[in-house]
């Protein structure tokens, strides 16, 4: 008679320091978060014996919380690992936002973990050893049956991240070392259920195999089901997809982000003749819809979100007239007070008269009358600093060409490039100018968009050198802007940009809205 048994695993990806069940823009109940997928968790473990719970990155770094525990209370246990001891997961994997609050963060993070952090293409450039922790491990379960995880990373870091955030580190190819440590996993530990935790995307199209964005290297799981071969489950995340599927034999998952979804994997197995072997697994994605939130985990949370909530609830100035957003394409196709806004405080910051910013999320609401903490980082919320870089005219004219590609035009109306929103929402690589006059014929072929571009009342020079004030994010090439790469840094400003909208206040304490209409974007 042949036993039989099962696996049941669990896993999150980008939960962004979604702990509570709130959205902190406007301080609404919302079904998300850690407080609530820790009592899914605990009905799981009660209902089936042999769990597994994993977590993909991006854990540390997206709310309001995780920058107010940056900037306040650093010197404690980070809340989103104290949440993760508490739920008492099996093993996380390095995230690419991970590293935007720094080294210290982030080291300090891996020690106070209960669980190892496994990145096995993460590794000291000295030694060329795993950074974080161990590759892989192995968790050995009832009747015996063997689960080999092994953790990946989008190898894309450098591109994006401070140089001072990743010093001594070597991203290897995520692709070849994952296709590397499986075969020796294979070899060595015999498992008999291989799970391949990535944090990254798709780079094709699951059905058609078709390419669905440029060949950076920032996504590669199509690549490894297809050509890695002892994968039973491939674990993805960071394109913020809802994704079940099966790709070349891999059953794969993605669960979007800020912990709204969960995802879970069953995997029956039967004994032959000593061997386990897998006969069905499954996929499924859960809402958090209905479930409670844990009393444990909220305890746990009261002073650090009590202090938060202050923080976000302190009035910082004032704005006089209109700066509120209502329509996000609007304000991407007409000059808007709070694009204006944005500018200025970089062009104040940085003493350059050329800013280049974008609308960050299309749930920006811009700012009201009275200004809070709450509002400054739901509009601006992530952790970017500003770099001033030289840029020729021609730099620039690529990356206004790039730019005017997010426009699309459909029945002689203004609409976004879909590529913009499938299969990721992507509308923070639009960026507007400031300093430099120009308009973006948007039913003009890619490339030749850009026309009468001009910096105090004089065309562009190609060959002439102008200096930039942009976020570290695109001033690294972030969003395909090859054109910005390896260009020579004038000033790096640390301060993130948070900080230098409230001091911006402090200095203004009534902004009036206002615009400089430089840019015009026509059919």
């Amino acid at each position: 008679m042949h036993r039989r048994s099962s696996i049941t695993l669990l896993y999150t990806s980008d939960i962004h320091g979604n702990a509570m069940p709130i959205l902190y823009g406007t301080n609404e109940d919302a079904p998300i978060g850690l407080a609530k997928y820790a009592t899914a968790v605990k009905r799981i473990r009660q209902q089936e014996e042999n769990v597994i719970v994993v977590d993909n990155g991006d854990l540390i770094q997206g709310t309001p919380l995780m920058t107010h525990y940056v900037k306040e209370h650093h010197h404690n246990e980070n809340p989103m690992i104290g949440i993760m001891n508490r739920i008492g997961i099996d093993a996380a994997v390095i995230g690419n936002h991970e590293f935007n609050f720094g080294e210290k963060i982030l080291t300090d993070a891996v020690k106070q973990s209960s669980f190892p952090w496994l990145s096995a293409n993460i590794v000291e450039q000295e030694t060329e050893e795993p950074k974080f922790g161990p590759p892989y491990i192995v968790k050995t379960m009832e009747n015996g049956i063997k689960v080999a995880i092994v953790g990946v990373t989008t190898h894309y870091i450098p591109n994006w991240e401070a140089p001072a955030h990743i010093k001594g580190l070597h991203f290897q190819d995520a692709f070849t070392t994952l296709e590397s440590w499986v075969k020796t996993i294979r070899e060595v530990e015999n498992p008999d259920v291989l799970i391949a935790s990535y944090h990254g995307g798709f780079e094709r199209d699951l059905a058609t195999g078709e390419p669905t964005e440029p060949f950076t290297g920032e996504n590669q799981a199509y690549q490894m089901c297809e050509h890695i071969k002892g994968i039973d489950v491939l674990l993805t995340g960071h394109q913020h997809r809802q994704l079940n599927d099966v790709l070349h034999d891999a059953l794969i998952l993605q669960p979007g982000n800020n912990g709204q979804v969960y995802g879970k994997v069953q995997i029956d197995l039967e004994d032959k003749n000593g061997t386990w072997y897998i006969t069905k697994k499954a996929g499924s994605l859960h809402t958090l819809e209905n479930t409670k939130t844990d009393s444990e985990i909220i305890n746990y949370m009261q002073d650090i979100e009590a202090s938060t909530q202050e923080w976000l609830d302190q009035p910082i100035g004032s704005i006089e007239g209109d700066m509120t957003i209502t329509s996000p394409l609007e304000a991407r196709v007409n000059k808007h007070p709070f694009i204006q806004f944005i500018q200025d405080v970089q062009i104040a910051e940085s003493g350059v008269d050329i800013s280049v910013t974008s609308l960050l999320n299309n749930a920006s609401t811009g700012f009201k009358s009275v200004v809070t903490m709450r509002d400054i980082v739901s509009n601006y919320m992530y952790p970017n600093t500003l770099v001033v870089l030289e840029l020729t005219g021609e730099a620039i004219k690529a990356a206004l060409e790039k730019s005017a590609e997010y426009f699309t035009v459909v029945n002689d109306k203004l609409t976004v490039n879909p590529s913009y929103i499938e299969p990721k929402p992507q509308h923070y690589n639009y960026d507007m100018w400031e300093g430099i006059d120009y308009t973006i014929h948007a039913a003009n072929p890619v490339g030749s968009r850009v026309t009468a571009i001009t910096y105090h009342g004089q065309e562009l020079e190609s060959n002439k050198s102008y200096q930039v004030v942009l976020n570290n994010y695109r001033a690294s090439g972030g969003g395909n802007y090859d054109m910005f790469k390896n260009k020579p840094v004038i000033k790096e400003i640390q301060k993130d940009t948070v900080e230098l909208i409230r001091a911006y206040f402090e200095n203004h304490k009534t902004v009036p809205a206002t615009v400089k209409d430089n840019f015009r974007v026509t059919v």
